[in-house]
């Protein structure tokens, strides 16, 4: 079933038609690429992350992981994702269906640029049945990110 809140999120943004509701879960990159039909890559996946022991959503290709020196100079600590049992509590989704739709106000939504390679990425839409097809720049504006990041590691082979 489609998440209520993100389909009226991302309505008010313009961008309510771009929801897919799949029948097969797409919670992890792997699950997502077979289901939508595009590469590991192409998925946007969404980490959440405890920055001074408060929530901070990273959005990043799927092809992607989080670079340690390139997190500290960019947020000054560590990456430590919030704890699996704390998912839910902290960004209002459960782990497999977080997405930088309708998050809880002040949380923080960062971008990182080993996205800007595709035309179409694919990130969640808020449980891990639905996801939702929009550009890089679309993805900006349908998620009031803060800004665009690197923070990310292996991407660049790809």
């Amino acid at each position: 079933m489609i998440n209520s809140a993100v389909k009226e999120w991302l309505e008010n943004k313009g961008f309510g038609d771009r929801l897919t509701e799949h029948t097969e879960t797409i919670d992890t990159v792997e699950h997502a690429a077979l289901r939508i039909g595009c590469s590991e890559a192409e998925i946007a996946k969404t980490l959440s992350f405890l920055v001074d022991d408060k929530p901070v959503i990273i959005v990043m290709a799927g092809d992607g992981r989080v670079n340690s020196s390139k997190f500290k100079a960019q947020f000054h600590t560590k990456p430590h994702m919030i704890p699996r049992d704390m998912v839910e509590e902290l960004t209002g989704f459960l782990p497999g269906g977080v997405c930088p739709f309708g998050v809880p106000e002040g949380i923080p939504i960062w971008l990182d640029v080993s996205m800007k390679r595709f035309e179409m990425i694919h990130p969640a839409g808020g449980n891990e049945f639905t996801s939702v097809r929009l550009t890089p720049d679309e993805l900006e504006v349908a998620s009031g990110a803060d800004g665009w990041c690197d923070v990310c590691k292996g991407w660049e082979e790809g």
